[in-house]
């Protein structure tokens, strides 16, 4: 029986690994990788870690404008025919991306059930962030099975009326996927990382993480950051910036014009997973936008400054693992001065989002959607 498990992006491919691994494993449910080409290149190296490689890539034409509106027109037909072809008994979309939205239409449509890992995150702010409080509220409408990753998610979706036997709560995958990744403990393959961790481990210095790349955050609101980091740097001077820039020109340029040549900075392309997950574990402080990691980081005990107005995660803020600073570049600057001084740290409460058993459950729970049970076969005598 075909599971489905549908990716476009980074975050997603991460996400989705362990629950695929999980259903590998299951006699009777069999994972389909399907990759939506919403970002070529990005899920396949994200997958490649785990050992996985997309099953079905969509025939998706190329994009002109980049907008939203010719990306779901792209999506919609190709993820139809292959709905169609395969006959999943179920569709897994992950999160709030336009993939999930158009995967979640695609298959109500044809009476395929929708399991969305990750439900239940709200801001109640549709604006913030866009577009994806607007796409996870439409996929909450769409699906049969809500896999929230929270306590706090699963009274979000009970509160807008989700049937209480519609919910599982597992705990985020992610956390399956930073620990599966951080027990290999590779040596880091970016080379500016690499030389990087030599230099951090010579001088006695701390690591700084900084990553930016929700849409929301382009222009003005990065250039705040980027005056922060600025600040950062010029106040500690046993502190160094890793900063993995988002891959868009605009962005790229904006971060390099403020960031390039500056001593004690070092700017590379977005970190490979397993890379991204040694930098979470050599810093001393995370300055963050990423939904992402905001969730991992707390595994290993790193300190978190989210760089955003409003978080959807809010369990982080409420276990003592993050503090919200937005994009004004004073509080940003104080936040983490006061982390780099020990006068915040993060409380020693284990990681919020779970215990890197969220695939098991998650798998339980499709197997009750679907009432499929395993059959753990006799022992042998």
């Amino acid at each position: 029986m075909d599971v489905m498990l549908l990716a476009g992006t980074r975050p997603e491919a991460v996400k989705l690994a362990p629950l695929a691994m999980a259903l590998a494993a299951h006699p009777v449910l069999r994972p389909v990788l399907v990759h939506s080409g919403q970002h070529q290149g990005m899920v396949e190296q994200a997958l490649e870690p785990f050992g996985l490689t997309p099953d079905v890539w969509l025939d998706v034409p190329p994009r002109v404008t980049g907008g939203q509106a010719e990306l779901v027109a792209g999506l919609l037909p190709a993820l139809d025919e292959t709905l169609r072809r395969h006959t999943p008994a179920a569709l897994v979309v992950q999160g709030d991306t336009t993939t999930t939205l158009a995967g979640a239409l695609a298959a109500f449509w044809l009476g395929v059930p929708v399991v969305h890992l990750e439900a239940g995150l709200r801001t109640h702010d549709l604006t913030a962030p866009f577009p994806e409080e607007g796409a996870r509220q439409m996929v909450t409408r769409l699906a049969s099975l809500h896999l929230a990753p929270t306590l706090g998610a699963a009274a979000a979706l009970r509160e807008e009326g989700v049937a209480r036997q519609q919910i599982a709560v597992t705990g985020n995958t992610v956390v399956d996927a930073v620990l599966e990744i951080a027990a290999r403990d590779l040596p880091a393959r970016d080379t500016a990382l690499a030389l990087l961790e030599m230099e951090l481990a010579e001088a006695g210095e701390r690591l700084v993480l900084v990553t930016s790349h929700r849409r929301e955050s382009w222009g003005e609101p990065l250039e705040r950051t980027l005056a922060a980091v600025q600040l950062i740097v010029a106040e500690h001077p046993d502190v160094q910036v890793l900063f993995p820039a988002h891959p868009n020109p605009q962005v790229r340029t904006q971060v390099e014009t403020a960031l390039g040549g500056l001593p004690r900075v070092t700017v590379t392309d977005p970190l490979e997973y397993p890379d991204l997950v040694r930098a979470l574990r050599l810093a001393s402080l995370v300055l963050t936008d990423s939904g992402g990691i905001q969730e991992e980081a707390p595994t290993f005990g790193t300190p978190v400054v989210v760089l955003r107005e409003v978080t959807e995660r809010t369990e982080a803020l409420q276990a003592g693992c993050a503090w919200l600073a937005g994009t004004n570049t004073e509080q940003i600057a104080d936040t983490a001065a006061r982390v780099l001084r020990g006068e915040l740290t993060p409380a020693q409460v284990g990681n919020p989002y779970g215990e890197g058993n969220a695939a098991i459950l998650a798998v339980a729970a499709i197997e009750e959607l679907l009432r499929v049970r395993a059959t753990t076969p006799a022992p042998a005598t």
